[in-house]
């Protein structure tokens, strides 16, 4: 009650309290299982699209559906994809049943430049937290983050 504006919160492997190691030795263990299972990973936002809190809207739970649908048909693992300039992960630009427009998040928002910069706080964020865990995971792993 009376939050206006959601806050960013970070929990290492959503769990941190709990954790016995660093949390670099859990990406090492998800990697091994991921390349041992040839395991595709797919990051699907089920949270806010078309604007911050207050202007954007809940994911609709039909599109949600409809990508986790197409994921579990194979349809996505050779979609095409663009390269998404501040996390460096690629996007997949067509899924049945979704339209383009949602895939692509700054297209949702009426103000392109407003989403630019939410992208980069959020970014900061992300690296601002990740630095207490720098020490404990590869080169790789740290130049797998966000880029801007």
């Amino acid at each position: 009650m009376g939050v206006t504006e959601p806050q960013a919160t970070f929990s290492p492997c959503f769990g941190g309290p709990f954790l016995v190691w660093h949390p670099g030795k859990y990406a090492e263990l998800l990697a091994a299982k991921m390349k041992q299972h040839r395991a595709n990973v797919w990051l699907v936002n089920t949270g806010w699209s078309g604007g911050p809190a207050g202007v954007g809207k809940r994911m609709k739970l039909s599109f949600t559906r409809a990508i986790i649908d197409a994921i579990h048909a194979g349809q996505l693992a050779n979609a095409p994809t663009v390269r998404d300039a501040v996390f460096g992960f690629d996007v997949v630009t067509a899924c049945p049943g979704v339209p383009q427009e949602i895939l692509m998040p700054r297209s949702t928002w009426e103000n392109g430049a407003v989403y630019d910069a939410a992208a980069r706080k959020l970014a900061k964020l992300f690296r601002d937290n990740f630095q207490a865990y720098k020490g404990g995971v590869s080169p790789e792993v740290w130049a797998a983050g966000p880029l801007g």
